[in-house]
């Protein structure tokens, strides 16, 4: 898993200056990277002690549905404003560049207690948190976090009380 480093570009001042926005899309340009870095995180105890996934908008969908479709486990979708319709369950987070929000449809928690989160990259923990705070306030557990990427100084991970794994320490 090496060659990740090298798939990874960054953008400096993206979205604002300041931010250097590491960009993993690449990573599903070169599908035998793409495929083994599935493998490894689908056969995370995060996820395999998960009754089901819940990802992230937009780029945690990428490698959410792919380990969703490889464990054969439901995902869920946490989305942006005005994406989902639907009765809604939705929270406010700030990022280092502004303040956003997140959403996912009640009725798609119903079903299972516990779920493992996945996105592309952690950061500061703004968006993590955010869904975290959805499923705790619906009685919900969390097997942890998995994510490609992780930018360690800004110590997002000190925010949560449950396991973090990344493939990709910034």
């Amino acid at each position: 898993m090496e060659i990740l480093n090298e798939l990874i570009s960054t953008y400096k001042d993206h979205p604002k200056e300041g931010i250097d926005f590491k960009d993993v899309l690449e990573i599903a340009q070169h599908p035998i990277v793409f495929k083994e870095l599935i493998l490894k995180m689908a056969s995370s105890k995060i996820v395999t002690s998960a009754e089901a996934l819940i990802s992230i908008d937009a780029r945690g969908f990428i490698f959410g549905s792919a380990i969703s479709f490889q464990v054969s486990k439901p995902m869920i979708f946490a989305r942006k404003p005005g994406k989902l319709p639907g009765e809604l369950i939705k929270n406010k987070y700030t990022l280092e560049y502004g303040e956003n929000s997140l959403s996912i449809q009640k009725r798609s928690l119903n079903n299972f207690c516990s779920f493992a989160i996945i996105d592309d990259l952690l950061a500061t923990g703004g968006t993590v948190n955010c869904v975290s705070n959805i499923l705790k306030d619906n009685g919900k557990k969390i097997t942890g976090l998995l994510t490609v990427v992780e930018l360690i100084e800004l110590e997002g991970r000190s925010k949560f009380d449950f396991p973090v794994e990344s493939w990709l320490k910034c």
